[in-house]
């Protein structure tokens, strides 16, 4: 068992951007294939407590946790490439740690001091940055610190990691992310901006001791020295980090730049044990070298901004490399879906995803997709509201409610085939109080979804507020809308499907949380051998 953890911290200079996440995320995969174990955490400095309330077009994804913390979408990179859950001790916000120093100030813990930013603010960063490694359980833990170096909001994180490189001597590394400009018009690389952001690095007393240069052209042996000799690390620590055709690539990359083993050496540790990413590169060849290709829809109200269904992309991305397809997006904004033009924007699709959201806004166009895919036979996987969303179209079109709807968008309807959860009607606070992280379904297996999860019991994480109204439950299945997967504890609806159609299930839970790199969740899997199905049965019809 580890008892003596090692603390790596990413920063960031130049421009936000860069690729924090995914270089420690890439670090903590070679690592991991090394035989160490890791976690990731990831310092948010922005003030709200967590971006639970934070709308999509602000900052993308809200990933959720299986302890049903709601954090920024890089720890879905995390669990992504490491293939291991992460939990809210991963993810700390200012807000978080502004709000833990307040509620003790009024418990009077700090025995009528003066509360101040050094050192009650620093303390309490460094205690929740030291939380997973206090577990003795994680050889190492890599922290990324949001924003960019000289940002105001980062300062207290910055001073919280000078001071604990003098608190944990020789268990500290400072690795610096920033940008090497290409200029066009003089046709050079440029290392003025690294040595300026490593200068104001430097002014807050970090010394990073690998830098590691995001660049568009390759960095020889010049640059590299000139980079080393004026921001004070050894040539072998300046690592080239070249734009990648996929985040997927960015382990393989590196690990050609010996990153893992700069670390290592580092800390005076073996460098010895072999790399194993047998399956990683297993993942890549089968991403880069499909046998087929299929269009897919994905209807969704945020589309102008796509790291808002970052988890969904991913995870289609994982299934078509499971299939050996390539899945080509059609991004659809459901605002501009109606009766009129949705046969032409659907109808030469494999496959459609409704992407999952919260509000009025585009809800009409959803439901109109759906009843088209429907109608169509065309494989549809509804996610969240996705699902809520086939339930109302299922309730107007076929049972014949045409003013069905979900209380969220209608509290006055007549038919309220969606309806808020009991436990949320007496809430009023926004933020952390929906249904969130895992829950347990059990699944008929007399389904589609049991001979796709092989299992009676599953357990999948949760984000939102309103469910089927059990009260329309028997006219739902009796019409044909079976739902074969269920809450044990309260009969909650959690998966519908018709068993009329080719592939059409929805989940009030959300898959894309819980695919990964190595394990690729078995409903996307599925989703995506469906459409590959229509679509080699299009090509028999058309070559008849």
């Amino acid at each position: 068992m580890p008892s003596n953890t090692k603390y790596i911290f990413v920063t960031g200079g130049v421009t936000s951007s860069l690729g924090k996440g995914i270089v420690s995320a890439s670090l903590a995969n070679l690592l991991q294939a090394r035989g160490h174990s890791v976690t990731i955490q990831k310092l948010d400095p922005y003030i709200n407590v967590d971006p639970g309330t934070l709308n999509p077009y602000e900052h993308g994804e809200c990933y959720v946790t299986e302890d049903g913390a709601e954090t920024d979408l890089d720890l879905g990179h995390y669990e992504r490439f490491l293939n291991t859950s992460t939990s809210q001790e991963n993810n700390v916000t200012t807000g978080r740690i502004y709000k833990s120093v307040i509620e003790k100030e009024r418990k009077g813990e700090y025995l009528g001091k003066t509360v101040q930013v050094i050192p009650h603010i620093t303390n309490e960063i460094k205690e929740h940055i030291q939380i997973l490694g206090k577990k003795g359980i994680y050889d190492f833990v890599i922290t990324e610190i949001g924003g960019t170096v000289g940002d105001i909001e980062s300062l207290p994180f910055i001073e919280a990691i000078r001071q604990l490189n003098w608190e944990l001597p020789k268990n500290v590394l400072f690795i610096h992310l920033t940008l090497i400009p290409f200029l066009s018009a003089t046709g050079e690389l440029k290392t003025k901006p690294t040595q300026h952001s490593v200068k104001t690095l430097l002014e807050y007393g970090v010394q990073p001791h690998i830098l590691v240069c995001r660049t568009e052209h390759p960095l020889d042996d010049e640059i590299k020295s000139k980079i080393a000799r004026f921001c004070n690390v050894d040539q072998t620590a300046v690592i080239e980090s070249i734009n990648a055709e996929t985040i997927y690539d960015v382990p393989i990359l590196m690990q050609n730049q010996k990153l893992d083993e700069v670390v290592l050496t580092h800390f005076g540790m073996s460098t010895n044990n072999q790399t194993d990413l047998t399956n990683w590169k297993k993942f890549l060849t089968n991403h880069k070298n499909p046998n087929q290709e299929v269009e897919i829809g994905l209807i969704g109200k945020y589309v102008e901004l796509k790291d808002s269904y970052k988890s969904i992309v991913e995870s289609i991305i994982h299934a078509g490399a499971k299939n050996r397809t390539n899945v080509k997006i059609k991004w659809i904004h459901s605002e501009s879906i109606n009766k009129n033009n949705v046969a032409e924007l659907i109808k030469n699709l494999a496959g459609v995803i409704v992407a999952p959201g919260f509000g009025q806004r585009g809800i009409e166009g959803k439901i109109h997709a759906i009843q088209y895919v429907r109608e169509n036979n065309i494989p549809f996987l509804g996610i969240c509201l996705g699902m809520q969303c086939a339930v109302v179209e299922f309730a107007r079109n076929v049972l014949g409610h045409k003013d069905a709807q979900s209380t969220e968008i209608d509290p006055e309807t007549p038919f309220a085939v969606i309806d808020m959860m009991k436990e949320q009607k007496s809430i009023k606070n926004m933020g952390g109080t929906m249904r969130l992280g895992a829950y347990p379904c059990d699944i008929d297996k007399d389904s589609k979804v049991f001979d796709i999860y092989k299992s009676k019991a599953i357990t999948e994480r949760h984000r939102h507020r309103y469910e089927f109204n059990n009260s329309f439950l028997k006219s739902f299945n009796s019409n044909g809308m079976k739902t074969p997967g269920v809450n044990p504890a309260n009969n909650l609806v959690e998966i519908i499907e018709l068993s009329t159609h080719p592939w059409f299930i929805g989940v009030q839970f959300h898959p894309e949380y819980k695919s990964t790199v190595i394990n690729p969740h078995p409903l996307f899997v599925n989703f995506i051998a469906a459409t590959t199905k229509i679509k080699k049965q299009e090509k028999s019809l058309v070559n008849e």
